[in-house]
Formats: C-alpha cells, structure tokens, sequence
C-alpha cells in the first residue's frame, strides 16, 4: 500500500509541486488549503505523514501541529513543518510544538523528498528486542515504542522515543551534538545539530518532573547529555 500524505497549504502552487514530487515517488497525497479542513480529515481519516504549512488561514500551522500532538490518537503520525521564513526561532518554536522536521521555502524537490523518505522511516523502524526497561518511574517498552511515567502514558514522536532509548541503554556515556545525530539521525543530511537540543527540551518537557532539573536526561556543560547510570 502507498504512503498516504497529506499536504496542508493555502499556496496552491506549493501544493501542486509537493503533490507532483511525491507522486513521482511513489506517494499518495491528499491536500487541504486550511486548518479547520485539515483536522476534519485527519480525524476521519488516516495519513502516514502531514506536510503542514506555518500560515495558514484560520487555525494556524503551528496551533494545528500541537493539536494533534497533544491527541492520542495522532500523536505519532510524524509532521513536517513548512516555512516560509528563514529565522532560527520558526524552526525551533515548529520543533517545540512537535513536528519531526521542518523544510524552509524555496525548498528543492530533492530536498522534500530526502526529508519525508527520513521521517517516514524513522517513524516506521521498530526495536529488534522487545522488552521493558525501567528507570527511577519510567518505562519503557522497545517493542511499542511506548513510555509510561508513573504508570501514565507518555506521547512521544518516533525520534524523540529513539533518542531517549539510545541514551537510556548507554546510561552514564556522555553524548555531543553529533554523536547523537549520527546515531539517531543517521544519514539525514539535512539535520541540523540544534536540532538534537530542541528534541532533547521536548523529552525533558515530558518525561521530568521540574525540566530545569532534570533527574532522567542530564547536561555536562560544555560537552554534551547524559543519562544518569545510578538511576
């Protein structure tokens, strides 16, 4: 079955581009030109991915995407954010809010679907072992990628769950930027180091009790994070 995307833009030119690229590899795409259109079908519906525009008429790019973070039931299809600025705080705010990725207009076709290729793989690659692990009231099962807190369920993205496991099962090693990009990233040139920052804002955001003191995901100032061994 082709992946399904949606492409959410009041630019119909984006659109029909996105929707061309996409279906040359492959893709099936569906789109709508506002926000109050796109939640109505995302909630009737289901997408693998949603390519999502900053500025939207009526419910704005940026408030839809935390709306369907903050819903069980689309936490985890993986959003791309597109912005038609170029400021470093549109995409870490666009991050902030839940999306896996952005892409800044004028974007090259190359570029769009390199990013989506990523998303979608790294929201559909599963753990090989299946079991629970459990750390000072989190736990962790890496065969459904879920993480409860306290018994409560945690909505994590498929990238944030990977980049706390991969520091979970490495506790007390201390990781850079890069480091973590290459081992949870991977290949994704497009990345961005500050990336890691903002993913790493949002688990804290999450799984910590007070997120400027974090007791799970700790800074060694200067060098990099960490995941305390003796929790």
């Amino acid at each position: 079955m082709k992946p399904r995307i949606l492409v959410v833009d009041d630019e119909k030119d984006i659109v029909e581009l996105v929707s061309y690229n996409l279906g040359k590899e492959g893709f099936e795409t569906t789109s709508s030109s506002n926000g109050e259109d796109a939640l109505n079908l995302i909630r009737r519906d289901t997408f693998n991915l949603i390519i999502l525009d900053l500025m939207l008429p009526g419910i704005q790019g940026m408030d839809l995407c935390r709306i369907l973070k903050s819903s069980d039931a689309t936490s985890s299809v993986p959003i791309i954010m597109l912005t038609a600025k170029n400021e470093e705080f549109d995409k870490v705010l666009g991050l902030e809010m839940g999306a896996d990725d952005y892409i800044t207009k004028p974007f090259s076709p190359r570029e769009l679907i390199a990013r989506v290729k990523a998303v979608l793989r790294r929201s559909e690659e599963t753990p090989v072992k299946d079991k629970i692990i459990k750390i000072a009231g989190l736990e962790i099962n890496t065969g459904t990628y879920q993480v409860k807190k306290r018994g409560e369920q945690v909505n994590l993205s498929a990238t944030e769950f990977r980049l706390l496991l991969y520091m979970v099962q490495r506790k007390g090693r201390v990781f850079n930027r890069d480091m973590l990009l290459d081992a949870v990233w991977k290949d994704e040139s497009f990345v961005e180091p500050r990336t890691v920052d903002v993913h790493i804002r949002r688990l804290r955001a999450q799984v910590e009790d007070d997120p400027a003191h974090p007791v799970y995901i700790k800074t060694r100032r200067g060098i990099g994070y960490y995941v305390d061994e003796d929790i």
